[in-house]
């Protein structure tokens, strides 16, 4: 997003994880992510909206910090998706006002959201 418009707006997440090739296979599972590789310790991921990465250049910490909330259009069918992914359903669908959203832990015990206005 660098560039116009991004003074004071999240430009990048950056995820500690403890094995690149399996967060990959996780987030394109679940999630359709694709992915550039810089090294061995360090992998681009891209939603189509959103650019981050992932890097095994320090410790995991999936404790703490913000929750990052991702949107569905279907959530029953991202949950399904997570699930065959790897991910474990730390708190199952819920109503909340204006939606409804499930929260998942990766393979790496990092804590997500996923919600819906459907």
């Amino acid at each position: 997003m660098s560039g116009k418009g991004a003074d004071r707006k999240i430009d990048y997440i950056e995820f500690n994880v403890a094995d690149i090739a399996k967060s990959k296979a996780f987030y394109g599972g679940a999630f359709g992510w694709t992915f550039t590789d810089y090294g061995p310790e360090y992998c681009e991921f891209q939603d189509g909206r959103l650019t981050g990465g992932f890097t095994t250049l320090a410790p995991v910490n999936a404790a703490g910090g913000p929750l990052v909330i991702l949107f569905a259009d279907d959530l029953e069918d991202t949950l399904a998706r997570v699930e065959t992914a790897g991910g474990r359903i730390v708190k199952p669908i819920f109503a909340f006002p204006g939606g409804r959203r499930f929260q998942f832990a990766d393979p790496d015990g990092y804590e997500l959201a996923v919600w819906s206005d459907k």
